[in-house]
């Protein structure tokens, strides 16, 4: 997995169709997706409860690009080792999740993996300003984390622009996750977000069946973050 500061579009399959997982992952890779966004959350840490290693582990074989997996769960500890055997590229931890979180980040690298960092929408940048040489991404919410199909929250592009000061040269991704859409998606661009997670924005109007609505979505918002 090789770094760069282009734009990336990382469909959350959250907005996917839950019968249908793998053949929904080759969908969107074969319409242009860039990476696969996991959402994997416990009941506990937020209020929904979606999947766990298990389906990350079966997905895994239809995933020819990245796969994104974004812990909303906690503790997080103990199951590093299960999403690193599912095949995870990135893990992504709150920063909130945990009274730990550079020991955390330290172990989501020593099991291989790339090391994302999350902050909910309340809280601030200078969370993660000590943590900056131990992540490969950050993941700012503009949602509260839970459920798909919400409004994004403005006051967060601030927060992108500060975090993107603080990486400076350093190869952290930045990503941006809720409500990502092609209104949204130049403002969060604009602001220093390299990786644009978006759900019912991708999925929306297409199917496995006839995924050409995919690839339409997801080049609306391309072309939207490029300007």
């Amino acid at each position: 997995m090789s770094f760069d500061r282009s734009v990336k579009i990382a469909p959350s399959i959250l907005a996917a169709d839950f019968a249908d997982f793998g053949r929904e992952c080759a969908a969107i890779e074969a319409q242009g997706a860039d990476w696969v966004h996991v959402d994997v959350m416990d009941g506990h840490f937020v209020p929904n409860i979606t999947f766990g290693p298990q389906l990350a582990k079966a997905i895994r074989p239809h995933i020819q690009t990245v796969m994104d997996v974004h812990l909303m769960i906690a503790p997080v500890d103990p199951y590093i080792d299960a999403f690193a055997d599912a095949g995870a590229d990135v893990l992504t931890a709150h920063v909130e999740a945990g009274p730990h979180i550079h020991r955390t980040l330290q172990a989501i690298r020593g099991a291989g993996m790339k090391a994302g960092v999350a902050l909910n929408p309340g809280t601030p940048a200078d969370a993660v300003a000590g943590l900056l040489d131990t992540v490969d991404l950050i993941c700012v919410m503009t949602v509260n984390p839970g459920f798909g199909g919400q409004k994004f929250i403005a006051s967060q592009i601030d927060k992108i622009a500060i975090l993107r000061a603080l990486i400076g040269d350093r190869p952290i991704h930045l990503e941006v996750d809720g409500g990502v859409d092609p209104a949204t998606a130049p403002l969060v661009s604009a602001a220093g977000a390299d990786v644009l997670v978006a759900g019912s924005a991708v999925f929306r109007g297409g199917s496995v069946a006839d995924p050409t609505a995919y690839g339409t979505n997801i080049a609306a918002i391309r072309a939207a973050a490029a300007g």
